[in-house]
C-alpha cells in the first residue's frame, strides 16, 4: 500500500498502524492480522483508496497461494471495517465558521482552518454544519505516544470561553 501516492487535495492519508501474529519468531503463523487506517476529505478518495487496498490484498493472497502448496491450507484474508469516521466538510462561509473565527480572534487566538477526523465528522457527512475547537493552551505531538498538552489555567480557561462565546454567536446572542 505504501507504493500508493494518495491525492494531496483532497487530503488523503493511511497507515499501517497495527501489526501481529504468530506465536514465536522461528514459526509459520497459523495467522496475522494488520489494521490499517485510512483517511480523507472526501468519501469517494476514501472508495478508492480502500478499493486499491483490497486490489493489493486480493494480488498478494493470490500470489502466496501460486507460490507454494496449498495442500495444508490456502492463504486468505477477510477485510472488516472496525471503525470509521464519515468524510465531509463545512463550507467556510457557514455561521458556525465564522462566527467562531471571530471568536477565536477576539480572544487573541489565531484560527486555523484544517480536516481532520473528529466528532464533528458524522454531522459534515450528513449536510449538518459542524466543527470541532481546540481547548486553548499548548500542546503537541497529537496521536503520538509522547503527545502532551499544557493545562496552565489561564490558557485553558481563555480557549474555553472561545467555545462560550462561539456558541453565543451562533445562537444569535450579541
Amino acid at each position: 500500500l505504501y507504493a500508493v501516492k494518495p491525492p494531496a487535495d483532497p487530503k488523503t492519508t493511511y497507515s499501517a498502524s497495527v501489526v501481529g501474529g504468530g506465536t514465536s519468531v522461528n514459526s509459520i503463523p497459523n495467522q496475522i492480522f494488520l489494521e490499517f487506517d485510512m483517511r480523507s476529505e472526501s468519501a469517494a478518495e476514501l472508495a478508492r483508496l480502500d478499493q486499491t487496498f483490497i486490489g493489493i490484498l486480493d494480488k498478494a493472497v493470490a500470489g502466496e497461494n501460486a507460490a507454494r502448496s496449498t495442500k495444508p491450507g490456502v492463504v486468505s484474508y477477510d477485510a472488516k471495517v472496525i471503525g470509521e469516521r464519515p468524510a465531509g466538510g463545512t463550507d467556510p462561509q457557514a455561521t458556525i465558521v465564522t462566527a467562531t473565527a471571530a471568536a477565536i480572534s477576539a480572544l487573541g487566538f489565531m484560527p486555523e482552518h484544517e480536516a481532520s477526523s473528529t466528532d464533528a465528522n458524522l454531522p459534515m457527512s450528513l449536510g449538518v454544519p459542524a466543527i470541532t475547537i481546540g481547548a486553548g493552551g499548548k500542546g503537541g505531538r497529537a496521536h503520538a505516544l509522547d503527545e502532551w498538552i499544557d493545562i496552565e489555567k489561564g490558557e485553558t480557561l481563555k480557549g474555553m470561553q472561545v467555545g462560550l462565546a462561539a456558541l453565543l454567536a451562533v445562537a444569535g446572542v450579541e
